[in-house]
């Protein structure tokens, strides 16, 4: 059966580019009847909070990315020491002494001889004596032995992927402080929870080589990988500078419709043209990793804004009844029927409805128009106005003015709403509550 996860640290918020492997690991559990895990890796205790943790399953929800089941990676401490031991008895894995100081030396020293900045494995030279000596002075990190071969996998969104294992420092598993390590646990957990496939960011494609031989050590089958490529800003610049604003948390106050959010991502990046879905289903359905490619994807939050303006628009009055709660029942359907086409997000509503009720802020009357406005508005009677408000006005103003067309109906629009394009104007009179002023 297919299983796929979600695996995010809870140490912030989630992020529009967390968004692409929390959607990317659901669409092909749910393409394929399976299962897909929430896991939250909480292994760093320190940054690890309950917040964010109610935090990314608040988003989740929000979206309708349902999870079939919640895994908590520090609840499963004791099978990452069980792994951690047989991979010492195997003799795959060491200990290591040297302080971050100590490392960052050899590494430049590396360079600067135009070698690449690989652990030289020291450690496995030390003796046992040498070995207390160190440990009753500092603490030690555990890494893993790689066989250097080559590593290779058939990547569904990259391709062909080989790495020399050889080029890789061994990864560190655990460090000084005994806290273990992604690298580690994630292997663990995608092995003992049967993930048959794992999409992610392609910043962890040399992680991923490092975690096959991992798995491959303790007896684990290799999952389906898929590296899918970064998000950047829209002009290719670094998108983790603006993270800050770009949280779904905040994208959700701004009024963005999840639906936007999630027909922009399952398709942004591929070879498929971005379009409007209205459920999660639809999305699932239309989805497919094959059409994705591995060069960095341009994100622009201003596209949300019209996705989210063209979901509205297909929307009822009881869609969203709750925004407006506000609104006389009798005169809510009425009154969407009117705006949906003109917000770009639930939070115009409130606006539109105090329009309703007093008027524009400010009508927009040119000079040169103002004699005929005020002339017009003396034609136009007290509300409730009637279906046939508009057009009734308009005609006696063209009759007693002679203005026609453009002439007659922008100035009139203008004055009445303070805009220059919104509602038809047929529809917007029978909800006005007071008379139009000058």
């Amino acid at each position: 059966m297919t299983t796929t996860r979600f695996a995010p640290s809870p140490t912030g918020y989630l992020h529009i580019g967390n968004l692409r492997a929390a959607l990317f690991n659901y669409a092909i559990a749910r393409q394929n009847g399976g299962t897909f895990v929430l896991r939250i890796d909480d292994t760093d205790q320190e940054r690890s909070k309950d917040e964010y943790i109610q935090g990314i399953k608040d988003d989740l929800t929000w979206l309708g990315l349902t999870w079939d089941r919640v895994e908590h990676q520090s609840a499963r401490m004791d099978m990452y020491l069980d792994a951690k031991q047989k991979l010492i008895d195997m003799g795959r894995l060491y200990e290591c002494f040297e302080t971050p100081i100590e490392l960052d030396l050899k590494r430049k020293k590396q360079l600067n001889m135009g070698k690449p900045p690989v652990y030289d494995r020291a450690a496995l030279d030390l003796s046992e004596a040498e070995k207390d000596a160190l440990r009753a002075e500092r603490g030690s990190h555990w890494r893993f032995k790689l066989d250097h071969a080559r590593i290779e996998w058939d990547d569904e969104i990259v391709g062909t992927i080989s790495i020399d294992a050889a080029s890789v420092s061994d990864p560190v598993l655990f460090k000084n402080d005994g806290q273990i390590l992604y690298t580690l646990a994630s292997v663990v957990d995608d092995t003992e929870m049967g993930m048959t496939n794992v999409v992610r960011g392609s910043d962890h494609i040399t992680n991923t080589a490092t975690q096959i031989q991992i798995m491959q050590a303790l007896g684990g089958t290799i999952p389906r990988f898929a590296h899918h490529s970064l998000l950047t800003g829209p002009q290719g610049e670094a998108l983790s500078k603006r993270l800050g604003t770009l949280a779904l948390r905040d994208l959700r106050a701004q009024g963005v419709a999840p639906q936007a959010i999630l027909s922009l991502m399952a398709r942004l990046g591929s070879s498929d043209p971005v379009e409007l879905r209205a459920t999660v289903q639809e999305i699932v359905d239309g989805f497919d990793i094959s059409k994705f490619g591995s060069a960095p994807t341009k994100f622009d939050a201003d596209d949300l804004g019209p996705l989210t303006a063209r979901y509205l628009a297909t929307l009822t009055a009881d869609d969203v009844a709750e925004t407006l709660a506000n609104v006389p029942a009798e005169q809510r359907p009425a009154f969407w029927a009117a705006i949906k086409g003109n917000i770009n997000s639930l939070d115009d509503v409130a606006g539109w409805w105090t329009f309703f009720q007093k008027g524009p802020s400010a009508p927009l009357i040119a000079d040169e128009d103002r004699e005929f406005v005020a002339q017009a508005f003396d034609m136009l009677g007290n509300p409730p106005y009637a279906d046939d408000t508009w057009s009734t006005w308009t005609s006696a103003v063209k009759e007693a003015t002679g203005r026609k067309g453009k002439g007659l109906f922008m100035p009139l629009r203008k004055a009445v709403t303070g805009l220059e394009r919104g509602p038809e104007m047929a529809d917007v009179m029978p909800l006005l509550q007071s008379k139009p002023k000058v």
